[in-house]
C-alpha cells in the first residue's frame, strides 16, 4: 500500500504560482504512476495532471497545459505540481494519487479508476 499526503497549498492571487508537493510512502513508490486531481465546490473530482513511473511521461488535461507542470523525485519519493499563471477557475482541492502500474496508455491518466490510492487533498485559492 502506498500513504500520500499533500502540502503546499494556499492563498494566491490571479497570475501567480504556488507548487503543490505529494509525499508518498511505500517501498514501491518508484514504480508507481502518480497524478494530480482536483475539486471545486458542486464539482466532479477532474484530471489535472500524470507523470508515469519514471517521470519520462507526463499528461496535462487541457485546461492547464502550459501553465502546470508535474515532476517527480523518487530519490526524496515526493511528486510535485508546479502551476504558474494561477486563474480563479483554478481554485480547488487539490489531491495526489496513485496507481499500481508504472504507466498506462495514454488514455488511462485521466481515467479516476485508474489509481488505486488518494491523498486527503490539499486548498488551493486562486482570487481575482
Amino acid at each position: 500500500q502506498v500513504q500520500l499526503v499533500e502540502s503546499g497549498g494556499g492563498l494566491v492571487q490571479a497570475g501567480g504560482s504556488l507548487r503543490v508537493s505529494c509525499a508518498a510512502s511505500g517501498r514501491t513508490f518508484s514504480n508507481n504512476a502518480m497524478g494530480w486531481f482536483r475539486q471545486a465546490p458542486g464539482n466532479e473530482r477532474e484530471f489535472v495532471a500524470a507523470i508515469n513511473w519514471s517521470g519520462g511521461s507526463t499528461h496535462y488535461a487541457d485546461s492547464v497545459k502550459g501553465r502546470f507542470t508535474i515532476s517527480r523525485d523518487n530519490a526524496k519519493i515526493t511528486v510535485y505540481l508546479q502551476m504558474d499563471n494561477l486563474k480563479p477557475d483554478d481554485t480547488a482541492v487539490y489531491y495526489c494519487t496513485a496507481a499500481n502500474k508504472g504507466s498506462g496508455g495514454s488514455m488511462d491518466y485521466g481515467r479516476r479508476y485508474f489509481y488505486d490510492y488518494w491523498g486527503q487533498g490539499t486548498q488551493v485559492t486562486v482570487s481575482s
